[in-house]
């Protein structure tokens, strides 16, 4: 495929709903993906680069085999449930106004136009069980040598629930994902889009810990992966890491800035309730926390890969999450916005001198 075209590739559209473009999923492309000097791996897998695609715009089987012919090489399925979820009415992608975010930022402002950033406000939905399961086994079979499926699942709390419950969820919900092919497990334990426990399990050592081990159970040898929130303070991090550490073989970080947005008018959108920043403006506070966590990880001797997930966009973007101790990254917002960027990003470190070896 010509350069030219590939400002042509087909990506998500925020414009219609979440089941539209459930529905519109496009084809894989044939073209030339550009190799990565260097050996890579993820979760002690080998993989062909460092970079993947986190739960988000991988709605089903078919766009994960999109942006797996886009040169990613770690795919994960969007998160899934125990139960049918509705996505939540649109905007799911409301654009916004902002500088780099360090938390505990309010009230953004909403604009037109995409520059970099916006509000994701999706709500973790899922199909049902059967059909999920049946798409990762199909997606599976149909994915290519030497790429990863991770399939992303979250517990559904209900109202009376204990802990118990909850982490039972989680490992159902595992389970069934290993069973349809899945390679890799990634437990979300952050969403601030939904208010319940289910989306703050990170904040909840205790209960992450208790979680993780019930899942680990439940999934045997199989890599596995927590996805975490915005943590800044180090105490808070070396909890964490101490709670969840010793069950799992990855942290995925960070899972948006949440804050407050408002309209031209003042209004505050989405009833007034905090949405997960994505994009650009995340990308400074993921840097600093990957930081936080390669020194917790070093310091403690933890045999644990992290994650950098947030606001990378380029080859420099991904070089810096390295250097900060990341074994891998992922993109999202950017691959949204510009399907070509995997290409793009491989093309350079390509070009570039052959990065050291990483395990």
């Amino acid at each position: 495929m010509p350069d030219a075209d590939l400002h042509d590739l087909p990506r998500y559209d925020p414009a219609r709903s979440y089941d539209w473009n459930y529905r519109h999923a496009p084809d894989p492309v044939e073209l030339d993906v550009p190799a990565v000097p260097g050996e890579w791996s993820f979760c002690g897998r080998k993989v062909d680069s460092p970079l993947g695609i986190p739960a988000g715009p991988l709605l089903n089987g078919r766009w994960v085999l999109y942006y797996a012919s886009l040169g990613f090489d770690v795919l994960t399925y969007k998160t899934v449930r125990s139960r049918e979820r509705a996505c939540y009415p649109l905007p799911n992608l409301q654009p916004v106004e902002c500088g780099p975010l360090r938390g505990g930022e309010s009230d953004l402002p909403a604009i037109e136009q995409m520059r970099g950033s916006w509000a994701v406000s999706f709500g973790m939905p899922s199909k049902t069980p059967d059909v999920w399961r049946d798409d990762v086994q199909q997606t599976r079979d149909r994915l290519p040598a030497g790429k990863l499926l991770s399939v992303s699942v979250v517990g559904t709390v209900q109202e009376g629930w204990t802990i118990d419950q909850l982490a039972d969820d989680y490992a159902q919900c595992a389970r069934w994902a290993v069973e349809a092919g899945a390679d890799v497990i990634e437990t979300n334990f952050s969403c601030p889009n939904v208010a319940t426990c289910d989306g703050q399990l990170y904040t909840q050592p205790q209960d992450a810990a208790l979680v993780a081990q019930r899942v680990r159970a439940a999934i045997g040898q199989t890599p596995f992966v927590v996805k975490i929130g915005h943590v800044e303070q180090p105490q808070a991090a070396a909890t964490l890491l101490d709670a969840v550490g010793p069950h799992v073989n990855a942290l995925a970080m960070t899972n948006s800035v949440a804050t407050t947005v408002v309209d031209s008018g003042g209004k505050r959108l989405f009833d007034g309730q905090q949405r997960g920043i994505c994009g650009a403006a995340t990308l400074q506070a993921s840097l600093r926390q990957t930081r936080l966590f390669a020194d917790l990880v070093a310091e403690r001797k933890v045999d644990l890969e992290l994650i950098g997930v947030g606001g990378a966009a380029t080859a420099a973007d991904v070089k810096a999450y390295l250097s900060a101790g990341a074994t891998s990254v992922q993109l999202a917002t950017a691959i949204m916005v510009n399907p070509a960027a995997g290409l793009e990003i491989r093309r350079a470190m390509n070009q570039a001198v052959a990065p050291a070896s990483r395990r």
